[in-house]
């Protein structure tokens, strides 16, 4: 593999500290290999990202939490965890946790803004949001992991199969008080949050996994709507994800690349302080830039100097079948760092710091403790459980 990173010049770029580590990858299997060593502990990579075939049983999970961090302790293990369609554990006493749409289901069918209504309604849904953030985190931190990618804040405009039941609600009022309370449960398992997928996603149809979605909105048609739940927990949300989405109206970018997005609406006039992650660069919209489709380092290097703060690259580390290794990885991690030596963009404390702050905060109670803990049964029966 040619040597394009010229890793003694990138080591002494971080001899005083880990000054900015914006990489969040995959690894290949249930326990570490040679080449997810080396690149966890690559001074670029800042975390990992579990999928499924990471997962076998608890036990399994736990030790390859523990050999991730022996590595080094503070890299942030991220799993995209949601509920409903999107959790990658579901067995091994996981709770299969409801879309978040069954929120938003509880409380339009039990009459929120009805005339006559007492607002106990608006309390049940948002109680039971509470335990649902505080079951889902706490499960997730019992066995090591820090961070789930969680919640998403889009609307259910009702056109996007991609958001369908993973959106709270269609009124972004609601959204925005059942997210809250469900990021109050997160925090009060010591797990932060994400806001995703800013600033929003659920009006377009397309899939960005599969191609790049285009919002022909105007700016002010999507603020009053769309971005209001970021405006509304601006003081709540820890990180937010851009979508993979194109609003011409605003900026010919996607947002993920967009500064005027970015920097111009969600940290000046939204006041957004937190962490800002990119979402896949592997999905097909994640890279299309003008036209033209850039390599990994390259969108990332975009991204970056548009104002996010780490990277996801994601399911790059499979070898497939008839392949004898992968190095799409390594090439990304020397690309990028190559970037950086050629002054194409810069490392930032801030991000790190932002970055660090997404780590598990406190001790987290190990599962057979969990199991036993009364605030942690109490809230497994109202999340299972919907009634008044």
């Amino acid at each position: 593999m040619k040597n394009i990173s010229k890793p003694l010049a990138l080591k002494k770029r971080f001899k005083d500290a880990f000054v900015h580590s914006p990489v969040l990858l995959d690894i290949h299997g249930l326990s570490l290999t040679r080449e997810d060593r080396r690149r966890l502990l690559h001074p670029l990579t800042g975390g990992v990202i579990l999928f499924a075939r990471n997962w076998q049983n608890k036990k399994q999970l736990i030790a390859l939490c523990e050999e991730i961090k022996a590595l080094r302790a503070e890299l942030l293990i991220c799993v995209d965890h949601e509920g409903g369609r999107v959790q990658r554990f579901k067995t091994d006493g996981f709770t299969h946790l409801p879309p978040m749409l069954s929120l938003g289901e509880q409380w339009s069918q039990r009459g929120a803004f009805a005339k006559h209504d007492d607002g106990l309604a608006v309390l049940e849904a948002t109680n039971r949001a509470t335990a649902m953030g505080f079951v889902m985190a706490s499960e997730l931190r019992a066995c090591g992991v820090d961070f789930s990618f969680a919640p998403v804040l889009d609307l259910d405009h009702g056109r996007s199969d991609v958001i369908f039941d993973r959106a709270f609600h269609r009124d972004p009022r609601v959204v925005s008080l059942l997210s809250k309370s469900f990021m109050q449960g997160m925090m009060q398992a010591g797990m932060a949050n994400c806001g995703k997928h800013f600033p929003g996603h659920g009006f377009v149809q397309a899939d960005s996994h599969t191609e790049l979605p285009i919002d022909h909105r105007a700016l002010k048609d999507i603020m009053k709507e769309d971005v209001l739940p970021y405006k509304a927990l601006s003081s709540s949300l820890m990180s937010v994800m851009p979508a993979h989405v194109i609003y011409p109206k605003v900026d010919s970018k996607q947002t993920g690349f967009s500064s005027i997005w970015l920097q111009k609406i969600l940290r000046d006039q939204l006041g957004f302080t937190g962490a800002i992650i990119s979402d896949d660069l592997s999905m097909k919209g994640a890279r299309e830039l003008e036209g033209q489709v850039l390599t990994y380092a390259k969108a990332a290097v975009q991204a970056l100097n548009a104002g996010c703060d780490l990277l996801l690259l994601c399911n790059q580390s499979v070898i497939k079948a008839g392949q004898s290794h992968n190095d799409v990885l390594d090439v990304f991690l020397q690309e990028l760092g190559a970037e950086l030596l050629l002054g194409h963009w810069a490392l930032n404390p801030s991000s790190e710091y932002r970055r660090r702050a997404l780590l598990g905060q406190g001790p987290a109670l190990t599962w057979s403790d969990l199991m036993r803990d009364p605030r942690y049964q109490q809230a497994l029966h109202q999340t299972l459980t919907p009634g008044p």
